[in-house]
Order: structure tokens, then C-alpha cells, then sequence
């Protein structure tokens, strides 16, 4: 985890995407903080360095319980909550949970809706095999290719090692306690659909795992939500696209700003 503590702007958390950590948000960071922001680049339980619950069943709300409490620690009354993927479904699970400490909202790569049936039971299967030591590497080999969008894959080789290297040194047991606790995930459209905060969905036209119509269904939930969809990115898209990723971001700020003029503990 890594914080800003200089700068007026509005205090925003940056969530992670499974199987990666907070490092995928670097460079986003790195130009928030330039532009004034006091960032807070989060490790979720069981990455980079933190550690998973003790004896706790896999649950997103009991990650999202332990953002506020760090948002406590910091002094921090809310922030501008972001986050891609498995990040987007813990920042769906803090609104849910503390609306009231939601400045403005970015989903990336997220949808509103709980796993089917059969999407919860390809997550479980996942689970027990990322757990096996003989499959693990074979695994790893197979999914992490459709993070990537088509064309990220083809024009930056060097990107998709980089994200390979950062799946393999995923603890497989965060891994499995991560994808369990996404499989029991509540739905949020509701929570979505009674905010009043800016908000924005991006969408990768080359995701190959939330779909655009998902996407959409995501945007059209929240009263002040609109959807961004960026051609040749995938499901990554702070990795993808870091340069389009801070400018959504820097515009969203400025709404939530403006909407904010005295600062996060002034909402």
C-alpha cells in the first residue's frame, strides 16, 4: 500500500484487480498526486504483503469493513473510491455498506449483477484448482491472457509478461480466498441505483470478461453515472491505457470537486 498525504485535492483509493496488487495503479497514481490528489493505492487482503483474515469466511464486505477502518486510521471522513475488477466489486461493497464515505465512484471492468449459477461455480472450481501445486503454473498460463485485451496482447508483449509474472507471484491461497469471496458477492445494482455521487464506467472494447451490455447496465443504474468505452483495451484498463485512465479519472475529480469545494471533511 502506498499513500500521498500532500496535496487539497480529494483523497481517492485505488483498488486492485484479481490476481494483480496495488502496483497496477503506479502510474495512475503517480499523475493523480502530481495533479494535487492525495492517493491512497490499497492492497487488498492477501496481496502484496497483506495479510488474508484469520479463520474468516471469503467475503468482500469484511474487505470493504477494513477499507473504512483505514480511512479511519488516516483521518480520512471519505474519498473518491476506485477500482478495476475485483477492486470495482469492493468499492460496490463499501457503498453498500458506508455510502456516506463515497465522494465519487469509478467502476472499471465491473458489473452490478451477482454471478449466475454457473459463473459462481467456475469461480469455486477456480479456487480448488489455483490451490493445486501440480496445476497452478498451467493455470496461470491459461487466464491471464484474457486480462489483456486482443490488441494490448499483440502490440505489448512486455505488458502481458509483466502481468503473468504479478499472477504468478499471487499467493494461491489469496487467489482462492479472493475468487470465493467474489463468488459471494450480493448483487449492487440497489446501492447503485440510491447514490447521488459522480460516477463513471469505463469499458475496455476488447474485455473478454464483463461485457459492454453489462457495462452498460452498470452505468444506467446510477443517477449520475456515464459509461466510457475505450477501444483496443481489454480488461486492465489502468494498465492498458494509463494515459486515457488518468484523464477519466482527472475529469471525474473535477466533477466531484466541484461538488465538494471545501474538501472530503467538508461533505
Amino acid at each position: 500500500m502506498s499513500d500521498s498525504k500532500t496535496g487539497a485535492g480529494l483523497p481517492v483509493i485505488l483498488l486492485h484487480a484479481l490476481p494483480l496488487d496495488s502496483s497496477m495503479w503506479d502510474e495512475s497514481a503517480r499523475a493523480l498526486r502530481a495533479r494535487g490528489h492525495r492517493v491512497l493505492s490499497i492492497d487488498q487482503r492477501g496481496f502484496g504483503g497483506t495479510p488474508l483474515p484469520a479463520d474468516a469466511a471469503p467475503s468482500l464486505d469484511l474487505v470493504a469493513d477494513g477499507l473504512a477502518l483505514e480511512l479511519d486510521r488516516r483521518g480520512l471522513d471519505s474519498a473518491v473510491v476506485v477500482g478495476c475488477s475485483m477492486g470495482g466489486y469492493t468499492a460496490m461493497s463499501f457503498l453498500r455498506r458506508h455510502p456516506h464515505r463515497v465522494r465519487a465512484l469509478a467502476l472499471f471492468a465491473s458489473r452490478c449483477t451477482a454471478d449466475t449459477p454457473e459463473g459462481t461455480a467456475a469461480r469455486l472450481r477456480f479456487a480448488d484448482l489455483i490451490s493445486d501445486d501440480s496445476l497452478r503454473a498451467r493455470i496461470v498460463m491459461d487466464t491471464t491472457s484474457s486480462l489483456l485485451g486482443a490488441t494490448t496482447r499483440a502490440q505489448q508483449p512486455r505488458l502481458l509478461a509483466q502481468v503473468t509474472a504479478l499472477a504468478q507471484t499471487a499467493g494461491p491461497h489469496s487467489v482462492a480466498w479472493a475468487q470465493r469471496a467474489i463468488a459471494a458477492r450480493e448483487a449492487s445494482l440497489a446501492a447503485l441505483s440510491t447514490t447521488d455521487v459522480p460516477a463513471v464506467v469505463v469499458h475496455g472494447e476488447e474485455d473478454e470478461l464483463v461485457t459492454v451490455d453489462e457495462s452498460r447496465e452498470t452505468a444506467a443504474a446510477l443517477s449520475r453515472g456515464r459509461l466510457v468505452t475505450l477501444p483496443r483495451v481489454g480488461h486492465l484498463a489502468p494498465l492498458e491505457a494509463p494515459g486515457k485512465t488518468v484523464e477519466i479519472l482527472t475529469g471525474l475529480l473535477a466533477v466531484a470537486q466541484a461538488s465538494c469545494p471545501g474538501g472530503a471533511k467538508a461533505c
